[in-house]
């Protein structure tokens, strides 16, 4: 059995190592082909693709050099960039642009979620209890920024964290984070497509603002005029009569899977699901701890939620720290490579274990 524990170690890895490929691929390929057909610029699209991949691997990287010090500085310095960063922060404007509070709260529940990962891999109760107060500072830092959506967000992380201590079995867990996203963007599209209860509607709207719910409906709509491959990427905002009125409009509908339904047909949305779940699988499959790898899961589901009804996903530090936390949660600590050989090395009777 001991000897047997690398080979299965190599196997498990294996399988979502391979899947990632897979979907990050596809996801850079389909914007070239929808680009090609039907014009607009793909290079935002690329770019996402890009920081994912960049975050998971330097995630990994850090996660086996550093398993308690990577989590911690990624924390912190999404916690810096924040507060320095006036493209990312409220900041004191009466109306900021929409997307910004997305972004702002986004990051500030990366950083949460990776300091509450720090927390379970360290051994020492005083490091654990100091890295939990980390957490909770980066929801406090969130109110003072006026995001209140981040600083809600960090606390549920931060919960969450706490509360998967005791938890053994993963997989139940992990089925009802990827059910919990399937609900908010589920909800995204019943809104955009007037498939509500008037209440509930108005309640949503009034809290939405009727413009992002504009938005909504005219990315609904090139989606159903354009299922196969969309308008194009980048071109929601030529094509939208709600965009064209506002004149702090970006160009985007507020929502990761309405935005690549209208700019890439019913592929787009198909495969950023695919990417939710293949990072799903990835923390499932991951040799790290449970709380480790539900404390990152949760993290990254509150990031899928602020995707659907927000721009979050627009900024590619948003991207890159989504693939961070990521690659820290399914990385294996070169310390627990170093005790299983001290334990096969470890002697039974008169000879020792090969």
């Amino acid at each position: 059995m001991t000897s047997a524990g690398p080979d299965a170690d190599g196997e498990r890895r294996t399988g979502p190592d391979t899947a990632g490929v897979v979907v990050l691929g596809a996801c850079a390929v389909w914007p070239l082909i929808t680009a090609a057909a039907g014009g607009g610029r793909p290079e935002g699209m690329l770019l996402a693709v890009l920081a994912v991949a960049a975050g998971y691997a330097a995630g990994r990287i850090g996660g086996a050099l550093l398993p308690v010090a990577a989590p911690c500085a990624g924390a912190l310095a999404g916690v810096g960039l924040t507060v320095t960063v006036p493209h990312l922060a409220p900041g004191p404007q009466i109306t900021p642009p929409l997307g910004h509070a997305g972004a702002t709260a986004a990051v500030l529940t990366l950083s949460a979620g990776a300091a509450c990962c720090a927390a379970w891999a360290a051994s020492a109760p005083a490091v654990r209890w100091a890295l939990r107060l980390l957490a909770a500072g980066v929801a406090v830092t969130a109110a003072v920024l006026g995001s209140l959506t981040g600083c809600v967000a960090g606390a549920a992380v931060l919960l969450w964290s706490l509360a998967v201590g005791r938890i053994r079995h993963r997989g139940p867990a992990v089925g009802a984070l990827a059910v919990a996203a399937a609900g908010v963007t589920g909800l995204t599209w019943a809104v955009a497509g007037n498939a509500v209860p008037e209440g509930l509607a108005a309640s949503l709207e009034g809290r939405l603002t009727p413009h992002r719910v504009g938005l909504w409906r005219d990315a609904l709509g090139m989606a159903r005029d354009h299922a196969g491959l969309g308008v194009g990427p980048g071109r929601f905002g030529e094509l939208s009569a709600t965009s064209g009125q506002s004149p702090l409009s970006d160009g985007k509908p507020h929502s990761a899977p309405l935005q690549l339904a209208a700019e890439q047909g019913v592929a787009g949305p198909a495969l950023l699901a695919l990417v939710f779940g293949w990072l799903l699988y990835a923390l499932w499959r991951s040799p790290r701890s449970t709380p480790v790898v539900l404390t990152a899961g949760a993290a990254l589901t509150v990031l899928a939620a602020l995707a659907a009804v927000g721009n979050a996903l627009s900024f590619t530090a948003v991207s890159a720290g989504g693939g961070l936390l990521a690659g820290l949660a399914t990385s294996r600590p070169f310390t627990d490579d170093t005790a299983h050989r001290a334990v096969a090395a470890r002697p039974r009777g008169d000879r020792p274990t090969p």
